[in-house]
């Protein structure tokens, strides 16, 4: 790695804090506010399906909860990749593949909903604090895979 003599407590100015801070913070959590969701829709078929992005990103993450037969569609420019992903794989030489197979890029959990129902759930996400990207849709396809458009 380029910046292979980062400690913890070593500064990035670009990203406005020490390695620590920026990549130590804590992990956010969900439940709160997908658990409104679920909720007010009861047992309406409303919320298809629900990946927190963790290791292996959204590729590795998001087919789990795709049924056979389907694929997700995902639009990478839907939403700013934070800049702390971009410093990493700069400071890391770390090929975009790499980065996208491994990190969430900025999205920590992902909804797949009925399309009918989208504009309310992001308003109620909205009001529980979250920030909503729409990154993309399920369609049929082969691969049972993420294809990136």
């Amino acid at each position: 790695a380029k910046e292979a003599g980062l400690k913890a407590d070593s500064p990035i100015p670009e990203l406005g804090g020490t390695v620590a801070d920026v990549f130590l913070a804590p992990t956010r959590i969900y439940t709160r506010s997908i658990l409104k969701v679920v909720r007010y829709y009861g047992t309406k078929k409303v919320v298809h399906g629900m990946a927190h992005i963790t290791g292996a990103g959204i590729p590795g993450n998001v087919p789990r909860v795709i049924p056979k037969g389907l694929e997700a569609h995902i639009d990478r420019k839907s939403w700013p990749v934070p800049p702390a992903f971009k410093w990493m794989q700069k400071a890391g030489d770390v090929p975009a593949k790499e980065m996208w197979n491994v990190f969430n890029m900025g999205l920590g959990f992902v909804l797949m909903v009925s399309p009918f129902y989208a504009d309310h759930i992001t308003e109620m996400l909205e009001k529980a604090g979250e920030t909503v990207y729409r990154i993309g849709s399920i369609a049929r396809g082969t691969s049972g895979e993420v294809v990136f458009d």
